[in-house]
């Protein structure tokens, strides 16, 4: 779970910082608030929410067991931990 949270969380910081990286490169007053209006930034949240739904549907798509499988709890067995599974 704490992989998924860090996974959408740099989806989202991801344009914040390479728009960031693209002011800096073209020497555009990093933090100038003129480079920060509520357009540009609406635009850079926009792409944001956008990469972080791929990455959800992507998550949800690729990870996980086979259609049909069945999972299988964490239990003891003889007195160790056996960690869950999907067969």
């Amino acid at each position: 779970m704490i992989r998924t949270v860090f996974t959408e969380t740099a989806l989202f910081l991801s344009p914040f910082v390479a728009y960031a990286l693209f002011l800096w490169a073209t020497r555009s007053g990093l933090i100038h608030p003129f480079t920060w209006s509520p357009r540009e930034l609406g635009w850079v949240t926009v792409v944001a929410l956008l990469a972080v739904i791929g990455g959800f549907v992507a998550i949800a798509e690729f990870s996980g067991g086979r259609p049909g499988a069945a999972y299988v709890p964490a239990h003891v067995e003889s007195g160790r931990l056996v960690p869950g599974t999907v067969k």
